[in-house]
């Protein structure tokens, strides 16, 4: 997920950014965005915050690191943005008040990685605390999202990886999935229609010894989006 400590993280995120605007990912992600309010789940160092700025839109940028809304103020400052130190799974009254008052129609919630040490993943669980995190986040932030009566859409993003010829069947899978866990008992829904895949580079770095094991030579590294709407 990108360092194994705060420092780590972030210095991994400076150079693994600047990669994905160099391709266009943070572009076409937030090309993808409804609405004009936007709350914005985990910020990062900037680079998505200030893709979602360019298209002249507002947001609220919550984040529980209080180095990635410094490095997110220094990068995406704007008149159009505000950033909020918050837990999104321990959002206090007031914080949940503040969110309210933004009034925002769409929430974020880009997993493009976190620190070992916000995630609890170690070498020796097979990634199992990684997953977790992701769940429960995706789901706090569906929850969120239900709660506000602004909100009509909840944009996913997350880094996974799929056999690139059979992307129909993983965008049934990725919808089936957040139907089932994520969304579950939500007045929120998603289509297929709205599942979409883009190919990621570095595929060695991501998935070690591809090249000597034939039966993952088609799976390629993607952004997973996901477009959930209000019922």
């Amino acid at each position: 997920m990108g360092g194994a400590t705060v420092t780590e993280f972030m210095a991994y995120w400076e150079a693994e950014g600047q990669a994905y605007v160099r391709r266009g990912d943070y572009d076409w992600m937030a090309s993808l965005i409804p609405g004009q309010r936007v709350l914005e789940i985990g910020c990062g160092v900037g680079y998505s915050t200030r893709a979602i700025l360019a298209r002249g839109l507002s947001v609220l940028a919550l984040d529980s690191l209080q180095a990635c809304l410094d490095a997110t103020w220094s990068r995406a400052h704007s008149d159009k943005l505000e950033l909020m130190l918050a837990e999104l799974e321990a959002l206090a009254s007031e914080q949940r008040a503040a969110i309210a008052a933004f009034a925002p129609d769409v929430v974020l919630c880009w997993l493009m990685g976190a620190p070992a040490s916000t995630t609890g993943a170690s070498g020796a669980d097979g990634g199992k605390a990684v997953v977790a995190y992701r769940e429960r986040i995706h789901r706090a932030a569906a929850e969120l999202a239900a709660e506000l009566p602004s909100v009509r859409a909840l944009h996913l993003v997350d880094r996974t990886a799929i056999a690139w010829q059979a992307k129909d069947i993983g965008r049934e899978t990725l919808v089936k999935y957040h139907l089932g866990k994520t969304l579950l008992d939500l007045p929120l829904t998603a289509e297929r229609r709205h599942a979409l895949f883009r190919k990621l580079d570095n595929v060695t770095e991501i998935i070690p010894n591809r090249k000597t094991h034939p039966a993952i030579k088609s799976v390629v590294p993607t952004l997973a989006s996901l477009l959930v709407e209000r019922k």
